[in-house]
């Protein structure tokens, strides 16, 4: 599973976009009132050439587009655009021109760590307001700014509606990429999932106050295994429809899955963004449009149905047909032409009155990709020529390698004639294809294999293709964790040339269309599996859509993937893996508590993980929760417990849980716990046997667990946690508790060792050696558990190291209430032994309490990872209440 997300996508097919001359990052001087509160930040004006000269005095006449850096994101990313639409304002003369500017957060882990989210976006907030101010008294002074946001940086640029004294028309557009909108990838501390419930929950109950800004969230396909296209997609609002969540690989125009940094420098996705950019320009204000449907409608010309033609806003409703052309009539229901060397143009003319009562549609295609017009609808005519008729290539779709058209005829009952325009072409060659055909004939459905097949069995389906365009519709394909490989058999009677075949995956629900191109003959292997579930109450399907060659025969062959299945709960699920580990090690602990209590002795972890997790005591649990919460009576019990609404029902709401998945997690969890158990026994006691050869330890004498030595370190700590960093103090605890078992290792060998080679040796040093080794792996198994609440807090630790030279103290700090109690615990338990704990009359409790623990985790803790180290840290506290009790 993991391999199918790392390395299983499609190459890059993203063309590198490059500066013609050196780029310049021009800072901009902030008010000294900004500059103070924000010292880290900057604000830069990006140029190239001549024009960064012209603009170092900031005397700047042009659009103002804000870029946003993302998680560890450099402000330098925004060159892609900046260049590109250079380029493209030198191609007019200036007429207009786009001013990027961009922000250095200092390359900041917001991913990672959430303390710094909401003072990147008052920041932000702050470079609006002067870059406004850059065009004060500037005739077309512009009102507002456009943003791009990449990564967190489209979430910060949400986030700013949410500021109390923010002017929701500062801002009229705001592209992100591959940003995460839905949920955090790691939700690793308090203060990111609190920004992510506060921007959704803005967005979702202030609809109303965004019809006036216009979204477009663009996500990265499967390549992007860091933000899975699905957590890019913008919630579905019925108030409003400004908002478009759209993937690369549907993009016309660059048809290809982008890595999340690709996203950002990708060509084909870039010239779009740029194009769409400039054909949103108002030529009264020569600023972007404040209208939001001219606004959408350039973002779907260019984002969602290209239909290769220059935007217009108002195309004419008639059009007159020019040109000295031949007009040639055609009544045959299927029609092919070919032009080459053809220096007379053509128009030939298709009587609908004949079609209308044998077909229900129309698919004409042209392999000539320029922006002209090419088909037209003409009305009420008896004769042969039409010069007044309708532009229909408003109606056509770009593909790669074609523009292709279909019309439902009865949508045109005016219509007497369609009508295709032959250009004269004296060097290229190109095909004219139409036919009418009804659609019943062409549509084909398929049931899906069952995702228990395995790939063992197969759905199969040929096509006699007499036709240019086949549907074939996937039944009860509407799950994320469904996935398919569909070969294309591809073979003609003919070997004649002939034009290659695009197979579409068409997802109904979501713009997350994929295009497969391949030759003919071919075989072609196409991943189908969905980025989103369909919303409640859709019954549509996904389906193939191919764009065949006439007189072919099309074999199609669907399979269920496993590997592709396993990919499915990675991509959606990863970040919940730790959540299993983490109580996978609990419930080991828990039943080494047990054995404590019943044979003396402390158990092996390897063989207490075995017997002791049991998905089948902890997993019904949940479900038993999550299915009473259906009813009121329940939920008024749960809520006035003040308890949150368990993890995978929320999950179950986002279509993004299924049932057998808790039990997959739980199977990975006790595999990596296993493993993980075992490297890192076989690495202490390495670690143990190279510090034996250096040094011969000494038995230690027995101490009282409370020393004036372990109280002073318990301070030292808890004030470098208040003073500098929670993570910080936790981690030399960690390493502290580290090197303290490697002692406890040495001991222990050297006791082995002496044990041994001495034949006499006496009855209470054997039972001496045997508490050592029982209280060893007890310790180890604690060391394994701190490990992980170790790796959880550690973001947080980097992200304090990195702003080290700006600041001392982290703030916020989303370890340090636990760290202070972390070090106080610690310092105990690693110096007790389980003869201490066995005559505790606590110690039931303590071996009790890891379950009904576990059982919380699992269901709190799967979109709050930081929740772990609190149910790790009770434990830890009922085991130290135990040494002293």
């Amino acid at each position: 599973g993991v391999r199918d997300v790392l390395f299983l996508y499609e190459e890059n097919r993203c063309s590198m976009t490059y500066m013609y001359e050196y780029p310049e990052y021009q800072k901009i001087k902030l008010p000294k009132k900004t500059a103070r509160r924000y010292p880290v930040y900057e604000l830069y004006l990006y140029g190239e050439g001549n024009y960064a000269e012209e603009n170092k005095n900031l005397l700047l006449t042009g659009i103002p587009v804000l870029f946003l850096p993302g998680n560890a994101g450099s402000y330098k990313q925004v060159r892609s655009l900046g260049s590109i639409a250079l380029r493209k304002a030198e191609d007019i003369d200036f007429k207009y021109h786009f001013n990027f500017f961009s922000v250095n957060f200092n390359e900041e882990l917001v991913a990672l760590y959430g303390g710094s989210l909401q003072r990147q976006t008052r920041f932000v907030h702050e470079c609006i307001k002067v870059i406004l101010k850059l065009y004060r008294g500037r005739e077309f002074a512009p009102t507002s700014v456009a943003i791009v946001g990449h990564s967190m940086g489209g979430l910060v640029a949400r986030a700013l509606l949410t500021l109390k004294n923010f002017k929701p028309e500062l801002i009229n557009l705001l592209i992100t990429q591959a940003a995460p909108h839905v949920a955090p990838v790691m939700p690793l501390d308090k203060y990111l999932t609190d920004f992510y419930t506060a921007v959704n929950n803005y967005w979702t109950l202030k609809a109303q106050d965004l019809r006036n800004l216009t979204t477009l969230s663009v996500a990265g396909g499967f390549r992007d295994y860091q933000v899975r296209s699905g957590l890019a997609f913008l919630p579905r609002l019925s108030q409003h429809d400004s908002a478009l969540s759209v993937v690369t690989s549907a993009v016309p125009r660059a048809w290809a899955s982008t890595d999340h940094l690709s996203i950002v420098w990708c060509k084909e996705l870039i010239l779009a963004t740029i194009r769409a950019f400039f054909d949103l320009i108002d030529e009264n204000t020569r600023q972007i449009t404040e209208d939001p449907k001219k606004r959408m409608s350039v973002l779907h010309h260019h984002f969602v149905r290209h239909p290769a033609k220059i935007f217009e806003e108002n195309p004419e409703a008639f059009t007159v047909l020019t040109g000295a052309f031949t007009w040639i009539t055609v009544k045959a229901p299927k029609w092919t032409f070919s032009s080459y060397n053809d220096s007379d143009g053509k128009y030939f003319t298709f009587p609908l009155e004949s079609h209308r009562k044998s077909y229900s549609h129309v698919y004409c295609e042209s392999s000539m990709l320029d922006t002209s017009s090419w088909i037209y609808g003409c009305m009420n005519s008896n004769s042969s020529i039409c010069l007044k008729v309708t532009d229909l290539s408003w109606k056509a779709e770009l593909l790669p390698t074609a523009k292709v058209v279909i019309l439902k005829l009865q949508d045109y009952p005016s219509l007497s004639h369609i009508v295709i325009q032959a250009l004269p072409m004296v060097v290229d060659k190109y095909t004219l294809d139409c036919e009418f055909y009804k659609e019943d004939f062409r549509t084909v459905q398929l049931p899906v294999t069952h995702i228990f097949s395995f790939g063992l069995s197969s759905s199969k389906l040929l096509l006699n293709s007499t036709g240019l365009l086949y549907n074939v519709q996937f039944q009860h394909f509407n799950q994320i964790y469904q996935a398919f490989k569909i070969y294309i058999a591809s073979n003609c009677q003919s070997l004649k040339e002939r034009k290659p075949n695009v197979y579409r995956l068409h997802v109904p629900w979501s713009h997350e269309d994929s295009i497969t191109v391949a030759k003919v003959p071919s075989f072609a292997e196409i991943s189908a599996k969905l980025h989103a579930a369909p919303p409640q109450n859709d019954n549509r399907v996904p389906e193939l859509q191919i764009y065949a060659s006439s007189d072919c025969q099309y074999e199609v062959i669907l399979k269920t993937s496993l590997v592709q299945i396993l990919g499915q709960i990675i991509r959606f699920h990863a970040s919940a893996l730790p959540v299993y580990v983490v109580s996978n090690i609990l419930l080991t602990y828990g039943g080494q508590l047990s054995t404590l209590i019943s044979t003396g002795q402390c158990s092996d972890f390897s063989l207490e993980l075995v017997r002791a997790t049991k998905p089948y005591k902890v997993e019904p649990l949940i479900s038993i929760i999550v299915f009473l919460q259906r009813f009121d009576w329940f939920r008024v019990i749960w809520e006035s417990l003040l308890l949150p609404e368990v993890d995978s029902a929320v999950l179950s709401s986002q279509d993004a849980w299924f049932p057998l998945i808790s039990l997959i997690l739980f199977l990975f969890g006790t595999g990596i716990a296993y493993w993980s158990g075992v490297f890192f026994s076989t690495s202490l006691r390495l670690f143990s046997s190279l510090w034996l050869t250096l040094i011969r330890p000494t038995v230690p004498h027995k101490e009282k667990l409370i020393t004036p030595k372990r109280v002073c370190v318990v301070l030292s700590l808890a004030l470098l946690s208040w003073t500098t960093c929670g993570a910080f103090a936790v981690f030399i605890i960690y390493l502290q508790y580290l090197l303290k078992n490697s002692d406890a290792h040495r001991v222990k060998n050297q006791s082995s060792t002496d044990h041994t080679s001495k034949a006499t040796q006496s009855l209470s040093n054997s039972s001496t050696v045997a508490e050592a080794n029982s209280s060893l792996k007890m310790h180890v198994t604690i060391l394994n558990l701190f490990t992980w609440i170790v790796l959880l807090k550690l973001p947080s630790l980097i992200y304090w190291l990195k702003n080290l030279r700006y600041t001392v103290r982290l703030d916020p700090d989303p370890c340090r209430s636990t760290a202070i109690i972390l070090v106080c615990i610690l310092e105990i338990l690693m110096n007790s032994t389980t003869s201490e704990v066995k005559s505790s009359k606590l110690l039931k409790i303590a071996a009790r309490i890891p379950f009904p623990l576990s059982v919380a985790m699992l269901a709190f803790g799967r979109m709050h990872l930081y929740k772990l180290p609190h149910f790790v840290t009770f434990s830890f506290l009922l085991h130290v209440l135990c040494c002293i009790v």
